[in-house]
């Protein structure tokens, strides 16, 4: 059993995951608002009908013909107001919900690429577009309903209750009969509805994650042989998925079949009191009609508003999922100003970058990657850091980036005029970067460059990929920088892709240029003439390289390894 110390940490969690629901449904008061008044409006219009019908029937029973039109006119008039109005809401609710949900999916998308580098790496890709799609989807379709629902529920459960009260009030003491049973399986409900909302966005996730990895990676899983246990391995995921989806609607089917015999109990009752009621000839025929239709709208109106408490703990745990993205920190750009003071005479005279006793280690990490470096690099120089893989080369360029930040010492960026920066996101605006990955995007080659200088004409981008060496193989292809390059670049060879990123970084005109490993894709000659085309086609720039080839240091001015306890020492190059 539950301890009542957890059911209060329960509580307290969707409490907080609520409360941030509504600080952003604030931002749709007046849509919520109309909601509320058109669904109350719809609900008094349904109970006028009822009530009307009661009267229309008790005006045939008694041959009334002075009341029996204006019965009929008031209960279908009513009833098509009710419809009317169900298909206006219907309707506007598509047009406000698709904003709404748009907004949502673009402000997580934004969180997400403003978050710090460390913090929103650590989360994988399928599992952040599970956050962006399905949580999103849940949230946004129950920001605009949920308090409308709520509302029109309430208005419905409490003018049923006022009518049977003024025509018959034992007959709402029946209709109440399920209320502790109600009351009872509440707290049950709420446990075993967060349990399994939880475990099936977990695993739903992981399989989107499952599908993103083993998509991009085909061709591995292929020249392995292993397709088939890739094939197995998914099918387990969907089975314990399946099983997990039974598991809830087993418990789901128990909870609603109870309920409903309890309901079926309650309206039997009623129609018997009813009945009972009609035989010793203390109410008319409308009314013991009226009391069918009341008594069953009662008891349902009732149910409603109680399993309103699985939706809201389904939209909490939605809330949660996207506030644990958008709670992450976010980069802060506060230099912004400085360095855009120093773009002119950055771009004119270069940059100088300069480590002094620099520590840095991960938050996933306690040892230092590395520790007390200092290093320097001077316009028109370049640099080489070399040693193992693992050892912090990569961590130093994330560093140079922005990505993340010292522990301990300083790196900064300065120009001629003695105006220094710390580096940070703002000093990226300096920076051209070379993955050592074969990091291009879905789209044409012309595509994939213009993304560091969307303005750029064509007569740049060729500039860029002659520099490169890349110009060579495209102006052979059929449509030249309008080629399309396919997910992951497939349809070139890894050189190639390499140096498409490598005219993406010239065509930035950067005064620093970050190299992870930039030419190990390529020969030796090529390797030449693309050093050769950099060093020539910006003489003030500022070069940091990663590199395990010894013919790359021949155009460094200074080389660092870094050894395997964090140290950095220059050697002879």
């Amino acid at each position: 059993m539950k301890k009542p110390g957890e059911y209060a940490k329960l509580f307290r969690s969707l409490g907080k995951e609520w409360k941030w629901v509504l600080h952003y449904a604030l931002r749709y008061r007046l849509q919520i608002l109309f909601y509320v008044v058109v669904g109350i409006l719809s609900t008094v219009m349904g109970l006028g009908s009822t009530v009307a019908s009661k009267y229309l029937i008790d005006s045939v029973v008694t041959h009334n013909r002075e009341t029996i039109f204006v019965s009929a006119a008031l209960t279908i008039g009513l009833a098509l107001v009710q419809i009317a109005i169900n298909a206006v809401t219907s309707r506007l609710a598509i047009i406000i919900g698709t904003k709404v949900s748009n907004e949502i999916r673009s402000s997580v998308y934004e969180h997400i690429v403003y978050s710090n580098w460390e913090d929103i790496s650590r989360y994988h890709s399928g599992d952040l577009l599970n956050r962006i799609e399905g949580d999103v989807t849940a949230l946004s379709s129950s920001i605009i309903s949920f308090v409308p629902n709520l509302f029109t529920r309430l208005t419905q459960f409490v003018g049923c209750l006022a009518i049977v009260l003024y025509y018959d009030p034992i007959m709402a003491l029946f209709a109440f009969l399920s209320a502790p049973f109600l009351a009872m399986t509440s707290r049950i409900s709420a446990k075993m509805m967060r349990k399994y909302n939880e475990e099936s966005r977990e695993m739903n996730g992981k399989i989107l994650a499952f599908y993103s990895e083993s998509i991009q990676n085909i061709q591995t899983i292929k020249a392995f042989g292993i397709t088939k246990r890739y094939v197995e391995q998914l099918k387990d995921y969907l089975h314990n998925y399946r099983k997990l989806r039974l598991d809830h609607s087993k418990f789901s089917l128990v909870m609603t079949t109870g309920l409903s015999v309890i309901g079926l109990a309650v309206a039997y009752l009623c129609y018997g009191w009813g009945v009972w009621q009609l035989w010793n000839g203390a109410i008319t025929y409308g009314t013991m009609t009226l009391f069918l239709q009341i008594s069953g709208k009662l008891t349902s109106s009732f149910s409603s508003v109680v399993s309103m408490l699985p939706t809201s703990i389904s939209i909490a745990t939605a809330a949660g999922r996207i506030m644990a993205i958008t709670e992450l920190p976010v980069e802060e750009y506060a230099d912004d100003s400085k360095a855009e003071s120093m773009r002119a005479e950055a771009d004119s005279a270069g940059i100088s970058l300069s480590c002094e006793n620099l520590t840095c280690s991960y938050k996933d990490g306690s040892v230092p990657v590395v520790k007390n470096i200092s290093f320097y690099v001077n316009p028109g120089e370049t640099i080489a850091l070399v040693g193992p893989s693992g050892e912090g080369k990569t961590t130093i360029l994330r560093l140079i980036l922005g990505l993340i930040k010292p522990e301990g010492g300083a790196m900064t960026m300065s120009v001629r005029n003695g105006t220094t920066l710390n580096v940070s996101e703002s000093t990226r605006r300096f920076c051209a970067y070379v993955p050592q990955e074969n990091h291009v995007f879905s789209g044409t080659i012309a595509d994939n460059l213009k993304i560091v200088k969307p303005e750029a004409q064509n007569e740049e981008l060729i500039t860029a990929l002659k520099a490169a060496d890349a110009w060579g193989f495209i102006e052979k292809l059929p449509l030249g920088i309008d080629t399309v390059i396919n997910e992951k670049g497939v349809n070139f060879s890894e050189g190639q892709i390499q140096r498409i990123s490598i005219a993406r970084a010239l065509l930035r005109n950067a005064p620093v240029l970050v190299m992870d490993e930039a030419t190990s894709a390529l020969d030796a000659k090529t390797e030449e003439t693309v050093l050769a085309n950099i060093m020539k086609s910006y003489p003030n720039r500022t070069c940091v390289i990663t590199t395990h080839r010894p013919s790359m240091l021949q155009y460094c001015d200074r080389v660092y390894r870094i050894n395997e306890d964090g140290s950095l020492v220059k050697v002879d190059n």
